[in-house]
């Protein structure tokens, strides 16, 4: 296992937000965090990458514990996609880009053929090539995401966490991103909400509701009808799709 957490609780004052949370992604493959709002998703990927500090439990990193890694090195590392980033600085897509290279440089160093590179194949992974000298503020919401998953991959990391990576973008980009990070082959950790994507484009699904883990294991073994109807109050029908063979729910109305 490339990350894992073993029981950890974070808190803010009194309220428990992460209670207990034991998970465990597998080396090159889709953990899906799956849940309602407020179910902690978000606040779970932030203590991975250590934006925020666990108050027990510990988290380990290709078996290393977390809190003794140095930040420069968790930032060469792992790279995290957030649900809305915004600037006040008059920067270009491809600068924000170009900001991932930063954990692989030193304080002097001059700009490399290689970070050149990098953000190069960045933007042209996510389709945003042709609009790379485009300032951040003229970008739609989609396109600022697609910005930031591109910075995320020039940064190379090993292992990538994405928060709500499609909320802002239609459906045939919403498809095309997931597509490419299930082609990554690195270890990722992606926060949902779509039920049915995290069924097409994730190899194992974790459950939260109210910080807690509830449900763990394959798409089609969480994924039920009970479950459904349990934690996200509503009823469905889910089946394997006869033309991708993923699991499918149909939800159902009264």
């Amino acid at each position: 296992m490339t990350i894992a957490t073993d029981n950890v609780t974070y808190t803010v004052g009194d309220a428990i937000i992460i209670d207990g949370v034991t998970i465990a992604a597998t080396e090159g493959k889709i953990l899906g965090l799956v849940g309602p709002n407020g179910s902690g998703k978000s606040s779970l990927l932030r203590l991975i990458c250590r934006l925020r500090r666990a108050k027990s439990g510990v988290i380990r990193l290709g078996g290393e514990d977390l809190c003794t890694m140095s930040r420069g090195a968790l930032a060469s590392r792992v790279a995290i996609v957030e649900q809305q980033t915004s600037t006040d600085t008059p920067l270009t897509a491809r600068e924000v880009v170009s900001l991932g290279r930063t954990p692989h440089r030193g304080f002097l160093s001059p700009w490399s053929s290689e970070d050149e590179q990098a953000v190069e194949e960045a933007l042209e992974r996510v389709d945003m090539s042709a609009r790379a000298e485009r300032f951040w503020h003229t970008l739609s919401g989609g396109e600022r995401q697609r910005v930031q998953l591109a910075k995320a991959l020039a940064q190379r990391p090993s292992e990538l966490l994405l928060d709500e990576p499609t909320n802002h973008l239609d459906i045939q980009h919403q498809l095309e991103i997931l597509s490419l990070v299930s082609k990554l082959g690195i270890t990722c950790i992606i926060a949902m909400h779509d039920l049915n994507l995290a069924a097409m484009f994730c190899n194992s699904l974790a459950v939260l509701q109210n910080g807690k883990v509830v449900a763990s294991g394959s798409p089609e073994h969480v994924l039920t009808a009970d479950l459904l109807a349990q934690i996200f109050r509503v009823k469905a029908h889910v089946e394997r799709s006869a033309v991708h063979g993923r699991y499918h729910i149909q939800y159902l109305i009264d």
